[in-house]
């Protein structure tokens, strides 16, 4: 009913999409971590969940410390430093805030080794919205998301769960939101990668879908339809750009080229399949 609803673009049942909203709300906490999930299906303790997922953080610092233990990588540092960098106006990690010398090339090998560990997943931007994206992939230029996003949640301050649950005015979930996203994608088998210019502005993701780049932006407040940067992109003629999605906290509606999509909706994207594609060529007249 649900996925019905995705390819008709038509409205949730009100009482449905406010359930799996709260549902979604509860992820963000939660998170996918096996034990996480364990113990709160057997106890419904945010207390005992929060205590394994910080657990399972530490867990992390002594991996890193095993792998780094002259700290040549400044793995434990960057891993600190992911949720606070989430936290800034564009996301983007910078690497002065771990040193003012410090140069990507020489510590790419840390957020290779970050990625393979499945530790963190990194955003990278390009510079032109247009297929394929891997042409204009700028290395040094990326967000940096954790793994799983319950376990980002734990790692800000205390009593961060209960505003989520609470859906309080005052706290910016732009950051989880973004994680829960970047997830969600990688899961479906989409490459991860946003956009950015100084004339245009930065849009959260954009993805290869059906053929073309679809730009994503992800919104956790109600200023949901304000989106400049998207806007700009989609009448810019040199892209050609068909369609952008907006996830959200509301229900399905479309302007134009835009439809505002519920954020548990996510799960919906799907990468194309390839199918076979058999070629046999006649070499006779060679022989």
């Amino acid at each position: 009913k649900l996925k019905e609803c995705f390819e008709k673009k038509q409205p949730v049942d009100e009482l449905i999409h406010e359930k799996m909203m709260e549902l979604f709300r509860l992820y963000l906490i939660v998170g996918g971590m096996p034990a996480v999930v364990d113990a709160y299906i057997h106890t419904n303790n945010l207390k005992e969940v929060l205590r394994i997922q910080q657990g399972i953080v530490q867990l992390y610092y002594k991996d890193i410390a095993k792998y780094d233990k002259d700290n040549k990588l400044y793995l434990d540092e960057i891993f600190t430093l992911i949720p606070s960098e989430l936290n800034n106006k564009n996301k983007r990690f910078i690497m002065k805030d771990l040193n003012e010398s410090f140069r990507f090339s020489r510590y790419e090998n840390s957020f290779i080794w970050l990625k393979e560990a499945g530790v963190a997943l990194p955003v990278y931007c390009v510079q032109e919205p247009e297929i394929p994206l891997l042409l204009s992939k700028s290395t040094n230029l990326f967000k940096l998301f954790l793994s799983d996003v319950g376990l980002l949640a734990s790692m800000y301050v205390d009593g961060l769960q209960l505003k989520i649950l609470n859906r309080e005015k005052d706290i910016n979930f732009g950051a989880i939101y973004e994680n829960a996203a970047a997830q969600e994608l990688k899961a479906h088998g989409f490459e991860l990668y946003y956009f950015n210019s100084k004339k245009q502005g930065e849009l959260d993701f954009v993805i290869e879908y059906q053929g073309n780049v679809l730009p994503l932006e992800i919104k956790s407040g109600k200023a949901y339809t304000r989106h400049n940067a998207l806007d700009n992109v989609l009448k810019d003629e040199r892209y050609a750009i068909p369609q952008a999605f907006v996830f959200c906290n509301e229900n399905i509606t479309c302007r134009d080229k835009i439809t505002y999509l519920p954020i548990y909706m996510l799960g919906f994207l799907e990468k194309e399949k390839i199918e076979e594609y058999i070629y046999s060529i006649d070499l006779s007249a060679l022989q």
